[in-house]
């Protein structure tokens, strides 16, 4: 029995690691500007994806891992974020309304609208980004890179592997916020994807 308790302390402990690197990786910096706040309709990506990805994030020289399982089809965006095994938190996104579910050891640093924001900055059309952009931001890709921009100054540097006009998804992605400094990782490893044409709503 002490040994079973002793390895639970161990993996709430590791969670709570992980929980706090990606709290470092969403908390703003000291008068840092507030966030784009991107909240796109789900059917504005043009097409139904399921996927399980592999996510790594980089920040102050440290390395942690996630597991994510992400649905978008013209009504909703789900996401289940996993940490050793466990749930650490749910999104649903109908294109109105943002709910979630959150571990109790999930800091209260990590936004679910900044996870949305990432999600739909990474695989979202330009032309769906461009028309939802405040005054002064600005959104361009050359090749497989796409930066965001704020009155002039860069953001974020978004790289794919492939051509992400059609379907970045396939791929692996990194996301670098220049602001938030930290680099964000991204690997579709479930050969089940789905990409289906969406039709109009």
């Amino acid at each position: 029995m002490q040994l079973k308790r002793i390895a639970r302390w161990q993996r709430l402990a590791a969670l709570s690691s992980v929980l706090a690197i990606a709290a470092c990786a969403t908390a703003p910096a000291p008068q840092a500007p507030a966030r784009l706040g991107l909240k796109l309709a789900p059917a504005t990506l043009g097409a139904n994806i399921s996927l399980q990805q592999h996510l790594t994030v980089e920040r102050n020289g440290r390395t942690d891992q996630l597991d994510a399982a992400l649905e978008i089809d013209q009504q909703q965006f789900n996401m289940v974020g996993l940490a050793f095994g466990q749930r650490v938190l749910t999104i649903h996104y109908d294109g109105q309304t943002l709910q979630s579910w959150r571990h109790p050891m999930l800091p209260s640093q990590v936004r679910v609208e900044d996870v949305l924001e990432d999600t739909q900055l990474t695989l979202w059309p330009l032309a769906a980004i461009r028309q939802a952009l405040p005054a002064g931001w600005e959104i361009r890709q050359q090749g497989l890179t796409r930066t965001l921009s704020l009155q002039g100054e860069q953001v974020m540097v978004i790289t794919y592997s492939s051509d992400s006009k059609s379907a970045p998804w396939r791929g692996k992605m990194e996301l670098n916020n220049l602001r938030y400094h930290y680099r964000l990782t991204i690997e579709s490893v479930s050969d089940a994807v789905d990409a289906v044409p969406a039709t109009a709503p």
